[in-house]
């Protein structure tokens, strides 16, 4: 961990919602003129797409799993060795993984594929890493030692279920079978090297609906922010120097249901988001100068 050069790790699950988080953050940097290398999980798994697909029919044939979870499909290790040389020097190296077209063609690349290593720029105030893996911890790597921050997005798990098989049915054309073929072979590598970094993290938001989700492979729509919860639970409190009689004033409907947590209306999260999130990083910035 560094006080010269901050790590922000923003972790949740595929289709957990970490945009909303990013989103947030964005707001934040701009607002205090911040300059942060952005980097993104995808871009630490071991395989472009053609080449998962294929280990994936490798693994089958030999009675294994492999999903984007787990150990075999990522390099940890090269995101442990960024975390740890940007908290010591401000310096390291990313690449993107390229989804779209869109992001493909000015790299002259086939969606799907990975950019080349590439150095990060000097003259970042913080790094901001958003994806599967910012607080993983193995029996040959630990990532989550060097977060400064580590931040969780995790809504119950049948709102989470919704809402990927309803995103990857608009927006990638699969059935709703194939999802769910996809969630049973990954639920191994997320019971083992995703849940467990949500005991890990300094702050976690986790969208709890408020209508019926009990079956989540019939669901019709997504539950909307204003038919849910967002419970907000900090593992200590003292230490971030949270201000819960400021957010219980600023943030109207919203109440305490246990000494470390605050439950805010679901349609309140992004405003909750920068109240909690804008004197933390302040105060890194300040460290950090």
């Amino acid at each position: 961990m560094s006080k010269k050069h901050p790590v922000i790790a923003v972790t949740g699950s595929s289709g957990a919602g970490t945009t909303t988080v990013k989103v947030a953050f964005e707001h934040i940097f701009r607002r205090e003129g911040i300059n942060p290398v952005v980097v993104e999980g995808d871009s630490f798994h071991r395989f472009n797409r053609a080449e998962m697909k294929t280990a994936i029919e490798e693994f089958a044939q030999k009675g294994k799993t492999l999903s984007h979870f787990g150990p075999e499909s990522n390099i940890f290790d090269k995101l442990e060795e960024l975390f740890k040389n940007y908290g010591e020097s401000g310096e390291g190296e990313k690449r993107y993984y390229l989804h779209s077209e869109e992001e493909a063609a000015p790299y002259n690349q086939k969606p799907g594929e990975f950019t080349p290593w590439e150095k990060i720029a000097s003259g970042s105030d913080l790094l901001f890493y958003e994806g599967l893996h910012g607080g993983v911890v193995t029996d040959e790597v630990n990532v989550a030692q060097y977060v400064d921050l580590l931040i969780g997005v995790v809504p119950i798990v049948n709102l989470e279920w919704i809402q990927k098989i309803h995103r990857d049915c608009a927006q990638r054309g699969y059935s709703a079978e194939a999802v769910t073929d996809t969630i049973l072979r990954r639920m191994y590598d997320y019971v083992h090297y995703i849940t467990p970094q949500f005991s890990r993290t300094d702050i976690n938001f986790q969208r709890v609906p408020t209508v019926d989700t009990s079956n989540p492979f019939i669901a019709r729509d997504i539950p909307t922010p204003d038919e849910s919860f967002v419970v907000i639970r900090f593992r200590n409190p003292k230490k971030i120097g949270v201000d819960f009689p400021y957010l219980l004033s600023m943030i109207h409907d919203s109440f305490m249901s246990r000494p470390n947590t605050i439950v805010v209306p679901g349609g309140k999260m992004g405003f909750a988001m920068e109240l909690i999130l804008s004197p933390i990083i302040e105060k890194m910035i300040a460290e950090s100068k």
